[in-house]
């Protein structure tokens, strides 16, 4: 399933290129700090155990990793993957306290590892900006290992009609603030289209399951800013 905005030739590319060093600054301007909590409820709702293996995907500067390693006590080993070397960088001295991640450049859609290799496949706020998803989600559920857990941290579509006219108000403003903190509004702007014509909770655990993944379950963050889903290779 391709996406269209992705799909415009260096698109996505160039948003990142032109936001990487101001992105953690940005997202808790953003959300006003509760992008933080939204992923803390990602790694609660993971449980993980010490020393399985955790590939996270679109990975940023490395919330997840940090997060993860902190939740075991640093006894895991995880793989930090995210297809622009600027936001890689800032994540390798953003986290070079943690000396058992590996930094991989390389799109979702084409993983350079092996099949049946983690425990836990997560990708927070990136499935949106991938040009494929069917490709996304087959090369998941390869890497993952039998038993493995797949979870997706994404926008989605809010579910009360208060609480979406308030958002979509908000979300007019943040190619602003965009602009104010980063210099750059073309960004946002592309980000709050793209939130926009992703999936809905539900088409997202249809392809879920059209790729393999079984058990498939959501769980709605803030009304449905964003949902949480997951599944599971059997």
């Amino acid at each position: 399933m391709y996406q269209y905005l992705q799909n415009k030739k260096g698109l996505v590319q160039n948003v990142f290129d032109k936001v990487y060093n101001q992105y953690d600054l940005m997202n808790d301007v953003m959300s006003l700090g509760i992008h933080r909590l939204w992923k803390k409820n990602l790694i609660n709702m993971m449980n993980p155990s010490p020393n399985q293996k955790l590939i996270d995907v679109a990975c940023g500067t490395g919330d997840i990793a940090k997060l993860y390693l902190n939740n075991v006590n640093k006894k895991s080993q995880i793989t930090c993957l995210d297809p622009n070397k600027g936001m890689v960088n800032k994540g390798k001295k953003k986290l070079n306290e943690f000396k058992n991640l590996n930094w991989i450049i390389a799109p979702a859609e084409k993983i350079p590892l092996s099949d049946n290799s983690f425990d836990f496949y997560t990708i927070s706020f990136g499935l949106r900006n991938t040009k494929n998803l069917n490709k996304v989600l087959s090369e998941a559920y390869r890497i993952l290992k039998p038993g493995g857990r797949y979870l997706c941290l994404e926008f989605s579509k809010i579910q009360n009609s208060n609480l979406e006219f308030i958002y979509k108000n908000y979300s007019k403003i943040i190619p602003l603030i965009g602009k104010l903190v980063v210099g750059e509004k073309e960004p946002y702007e592309y980000l709050i289209r793209s939130i926009e014509s992703f999936l809905s909770q539900d088409e997202l655990i249809t392809l879920m399951k059209k790729n393999g993944f079984e058990n498939c379950v959501y769980r709605n963050l803030s009304g449905g800013i964003v949902s949480i889903h997951s599944g599971w290779k059997i």
